[in-house]
């Protein structure tokens, strides 16, 4: 997904204020799941609820007011209970890599216990 940087995402010298990247890791997280068919509604109906359990973030370049980022998400491990995405931020137009990180979530029940991924879901997850 693009994301075009703004003056509310950065800092006094206008350069992108680290937590940010924490939502452009969401929001691509996000699109990769509609590019699936999935949504968060989809799964908050069935009961399930995804939370972040690790986030490992490399910050390799800054970004700055007024860039085009490219966001990606690609999906490298399903196990009974989590997801394990590796991500990049990259910059559209000379391809510099921003961030890196390997973002890691649990899926659980509505009491926020642990819970095993759906057989049919995870098949929809590492469909191509």
């Amino acid at each position: 997904m693009e994301k075009r940087i703004y003056y509310h995402d950065t800092d006094a010298g206008g350069i992108v204020y680290y937590g940010q990247y924490l939502c452009y890791l969401e929001e691509a997280r996000t699109e990769f799941l509609e590019q699936k068919g999935l949504s968060v509604q989809m799964f908050k109906g069935r009961g399930l609820n995804y939370a972040v359990r690790r986030c490992n973030v490399t910050y390799r370049s800054p970004a700055r007011y007024g860039d085009t980022l490219i966001c990606t998400a690609s999906l490298t491990k399903a196990t009974a209970v989590q997801l394990v995405f590796d991500q990049k931020i990259t910059d559209k137009k000379d391809g510099r890599l921003i961030v890196e990180a390997q973002v890691s979530l649990a899926c659980l029940n509505p009491e926020f216990k642990p819970t095993a991924i759906p057989d049919d879901l995870k098949e929809k997850l590492s469909a191509s």
